[in-house]
């Protein structure tokens, strides 16, 4: 059975490297475990959707929640699924240097990444435009 959860975490250290030493870890790990997803980041803040079976997708929440490197994370949404929306990706990245503020403003009172401030399925809706809109890099 295939599920999708959202959740939104807070980044403990926000440096570039550390940011892409967990997109690195994601993309090796993913793929062993059949999960696919979508990571956005921006202002210190995690927005991620994984994909994949029930008990992959729980114990690498589990992992998240107890990782270091993450705070005040926060389950926005969960649901079974019939087909993977994010698919093509291992960890798919938003790259939020090139986005149009005015999606941002669409989704949220300001023009700023901030999934605790909607509902899980608003942030689950940005995310999909994010996809159509061609605003996401690493595709490994």
């Amino acid at each position: 059975m295939l599920v999708r959860l959202l959740y939104a975490s807070r980044a403990l250290d926000t440096t570039p490297d550390a940011i892409n030493a967990i997109l690195t870890q994601s993309r090796e790990y993913n793929p062993t475990c059949g999960i696919t997803g979508i990571l956005c980041y921006g202002g210190g803040i995690f927005l991620q959707a994984i994909e994949g079976g029930r008990m992959p997708v729980s114990e690498l929440y589990g992992h998240i929640q107890r990782d270091p490197r993450h705070k005040d994370v926060a389950l926005l949404h969960y649901e079974e699924i019939s087909e993977r929306r994010f698919g093509g990706w291992t960890m798919g990245q938003v790259n939020l240097l090139k986005l149009n503020h005015a999606v941002l403003l669409k989704y949220s009172e300001k023009p700023e990444l901030d999934p605790y401030s909607v509902s899980g399925k608003v942030s689950l809706a940005l995310l999909e435009e994010l996809m159509a809109t061609a605003a996401i890099i690493g595709r490994a």
